[in-house]
């Protein structure tokens, strides 16, 4: 007596082991999504404190408060800029920090420096 196909425990172990290979799959799945969601938050904060950047480059390092609120790609962003004196006198030392809105901790943080004749006070 010869019989074909599977048995019930042979199907069992065979729906067991794609039950774990999918679960292994979409938790890579997940990781590799919120890695993809931080890179991209990173980045639209790296843009929002480089437009500040320039603006105060163009507008002059006393134009604008320390701490403003911005809209980029459909989010709303937390920039918080402080002023440093350097060693040069026509130079100003700008850090300037990006945090999502509502959020304290800062995704970003950029460094760079302002003419202080900027923004056509000569």
């Amino acid at each position: 007596m010869r019989r074909e196909g599977y048995s019930l425990m042979e199907a069992l172990v065979a729906l067991f082991i794609l039950a774990i290979a999918a679960v292994g799959l979409s938790r890579a799945t997940q990781t590799h999504v919120d890695g993809v969601r931080g890179l991209e938050q990173r980045v639209i904060a790296q843009w929002v404190a480089e437009n500040r950047l320039v603006e105060l480059n163009l507008d002059g390092p006393a134009a604008g408060p320390e701490f403003t609120t911005v809209r980029m790609m459909d989010r709303d962003w937390s920039v918080r800029v402080a002023r440093r004196a350097t060693d040069d006198p026509d130079l100003i030392g700008v850090d300037v920090s990006v945090s999502p809105a509502g959020s304290t901790a800062p995704v970003v943080s950029l460094s760079g420096f302002v003419d202080r004749r900027a923004g056509g006070a000569a």
